[in-house]
């Protein structure tokens, strides 16, 4: 069965990057998840990324905040897909972590989404994992639609409540 890995570089880094792990979850993913310190574990980093595969996973999401090296690393080490979130810290908010990730050399892609964006990153590593020819991709395609649908319909029953009371009453409601 198709897995995701996620790994962070430090347990501060955990309540962003679970919600990544809800996304698999809702999907039916298996993930595994990992705290490992590009700087303080490269030895431990280069044989989690290099057992990946033989692990099951076919992407990884590497969380990382300020000097953003671990995403990078995940994707010179691993042949697979990688997805960095850079993770807002107290100097730079982010900010050097999303530098960091766009600026990968030719060769070695780091996917990057926004700041924080843990949640859009397992939305991307299912429909990675989505992309495959056997049931339990064609599972999480029929997830992920319905998953649109219910996006969809959130958007117009709002605008309805909208419509409805107008909106000085709909931000009386939202606060």
């Amino acid at each position: 069965m198709a897995k995701a890995g996620i790994v962070m570089g430090s347990d501060s880094d955990i309540v962003k990057m679970s919600k990544a792990a809800e996304v698999l979850k809702e999907f039916g993913i298996e993930y595994e998840m990992s705290i490992i310190s590009a700087h303080r574990e490269p030895d431990e980093l280069i044989e989690w990324c290099r057992g990946a595969r033989d692990r099951d996973i076919k992407v990884i999401i590497a969380g990382a905040g300020m000097a953003a090296a671990l995403p990078g690393m995940c994707a010179a080490l691993f042949e697979g897909p990688v997805i960095g979130v850079p993770l807002s810290a107290n100097v730079l908010d982010g900010t050097d972590a999303l530098y960091s990730m766009l600026q990968m050399p030719p060769g070695v892609p780091v996917a990057t989404v926004a700041i924080d964006g843990a949640k859009n990153a397992g939305l991307l590593a299912a429909q990675i994992i989505a992309t495959g020819e056997t049931d339990e991709a064609a599972s999480v395609r029929k997830k992920l639609s319905d998953y649109r649908k219910e996006m969809k319909k959130g958007v117009k029953d709002k605008n309805a409540r909208l419509q409805e009371i107008g909106f000085e009453q709909y931000i009386k409601e939202k606060r």
